[in-house]
């Protein structure tokens, strides 16, 4: 990555309007940064990054040296399992961070791939990691966020390992809508920006699998769906479907 110079670094007043009208004021950075705070973080949020659909942001094994964040769009994380095939283990929405899970190794455990126009704060993580020392707001969100990814990576592997096909449909709707209802979006009319193959790959299920579980959520009018937009008509039928699992589902999806 660049060090950061005064053509691409966000100059303090930017700053406060971007961090302001962004979900990442809320999700991402800390809320109570005073003027001197504002000027360390300046020197290290570096200037947004559009990603055009199917781009990649990094790669397996890149070296790892900054932190993303989604300012707006979505992406996907995928890794390569040992049989060759490819699996999603992961789904990002704006104000959430990428690359944590590469601090430790120090090189990227997967690919992550844009679903959709997408732009991307960078955070270096040299000068994010001595900044956090200095403002414990920062460090305790940084805290708040490694956990959160641990506890996403518990839960996928309690969905995949025993859940019922059409338990991993409504535990994923109502994980998205929780996160979508956190954005400040609507909790019941979700727009799913992956495809049902990638979301079958995630749920590890066949296409044709989620395909029908989907037509049978309409059926049965727990949802309506329309390409893919999603509306969830009974949510309580939803979480009695899942209701063996969602207590400890507060992970993204």
């Amino acid at each position: 990555m660049r060090t950061p110079n005064s053509a691409n670094v966000i100059s303090i007043a930017s700053l406060k309007i971007a961090c302001g009208e962004c979900s990442l004021r809320n999700l991402c950075l800390p809320l109570d940064l005073d003027a001197n705070d504002m000027r360390a973080l300046e020197a290290t949020v570096k200037n947004h990054r559009k990603l055009s659909k199917g781009e990649y942001l990094y790669r397996v094994g890149d070296p790892f040296h900054a932190l993303f964040a989604i300012r707006t769009g979505s992406t996907k994380n995928c890794e390569i399992a040992a049989d060759g095939s490819v699996q999603i283990t992961g789904f990002h929405l704006p104000g959430e961070l990428l690359g944590l899970d590469a601090i430790s190794s120090e090189q990227h455990p997967c690919d992550v791939v844009a679903l959709e126009t997408t732009e991307i704060c960078e955070l270096p993580f040299a000068k994010l990691e001595s900044l956090a020392h200095e403002l414990p707001s920062l460090q305790h969100q940084l805290l708040r966020l490694m956990s959160r990814e641990i506890a996403d990576e518990e839960s996928q592997l309690l969905m995949l390992g025993r859940m019922k096909a059409e338990e991993r449909l409504a535990v994923f709707l109502l994980s998205f809508s929780s996160r979508l209802q956190r954005l400040g979006n609507s909790s019941t009319v979700l727009h799913l920006p992956m495809s049902r193959q990638d979301l079958g790959e995630y749920l590890g299920l066949a296409l044709e699998t989620v395909s029908r579980l989907f037509s049978r959520f309409q059926e049965e009018k727990l949802i309506t769906v329309q390409g893919r937009n999603v509306t969830l008509l009974d949510v309580e039928r939803l979480k009695n479907i899942s209701e063996n699992f969602l207590p400890s589902q507060n992970a993204r999806s």
